[in-house]
């Protein structure tokens, strides 16, 4: 079971976990298309990726862009969806809704936009990944937002898996991992959420881009899989 000779698209793939997905997937013998909002993130990321690895920028609120990239694309086999703005964490009393429909724009709407025109264009025994968290199963204070869009997208994966069948639809749920999506925070409270997270969790340290990139490699693979949601969040969910 291997990825040799097929080829996927990665929206988000630039970086972070998605840009883990792609260099993944290009060790495992898969031809690569990353796709990213800036022209510059996309260059760099291609100039890190083996030689042959593909890459256009996409804005992934954008419908008619969405739809335009994969007439563009043309026929591949697995789809990563990992493309998103920075964590929204605010509480309730101070949420700015323009702030959280936008943050929902690319995460949900995104990622629905881009199954609804790719889906068409998945080879036969391909797939679909999207990306989720584990705030929709345990959510803290402050985690309103991130939490609601966390739900939306477990359930979105399995009526996706049910609509779309035979193609497979499953979603990663990563727990705390070490990307630039914690950017908004100062560098003082997001070494001490490292901090204190690493000391809670069962496996004593925090997720790479790495560790959770392995998932979504396993559910591109394992053709039996459909409508899953797999967390990979050190053992947070027990804690």
């Amino acid at each position: 079971m291997s990825l040799r000779g097929q080829r996927v698209v990665v929206v988000g793939g630039t970086s972070g976990i998605g840009f883990a997905v792609a260099e993944a997937a290009t060790q495992d013998g898969a031809a690569v298309v990353v796709a990213s909002r800036r022209q510059e993130s996309v260059d760099a990321a291609l100039r890190r990726l083996p030689p042959g690895a593909e890459g256009q920028p996409l804005d992934a609120t954008d419908e008619t862009a969405v739809r335009a990239f994969f007439e563009r694309i043309g026929a591949f086999d697995h789809l990563v969806y990992t493309a998103g703005e920075s964590l929204l964490m605010t509480g309730l009393a101070e949420a700015d809704l323009a702030q959280a429909r936008r943050f929902l724009d690319t995460r949900l709407w995104g990622a629905y936009a881009a199954v609804k025109y790719a889906a068409p264009v998945i080879r036969e025994g391909g797939s679909v990944v999207l990306t989720t968290g584990t705030a929709g199963r345990r959510p803290l204070p402050g985690t309103t937002v991130a939490a609601s869009l966390c739900g939306a997208m477990e359930s979105l994966t399995r009526a996706l898996a049910l609509e779309l069948a035979p193609l497979r639809v499953n979603a990663v749920s990563p727990g705390v991992v070490r990307t630039d999506l914690w950017r908004e925070m100062s560098e003082e409270d997001r070494a001490g959420l490292f901090e204190s997270s690493a000391a809670a969790l069962p496996v004593g340290r925090v997720g790479t881009p790495q560790d959770v990139a392995e998932a979504y490699l396993y559910l591109m693979r394992g053709g039996y899989s459909t409508g899953s949601v797999v967390v990979v969040d050190g053992g947070g969910l027990l804690v």
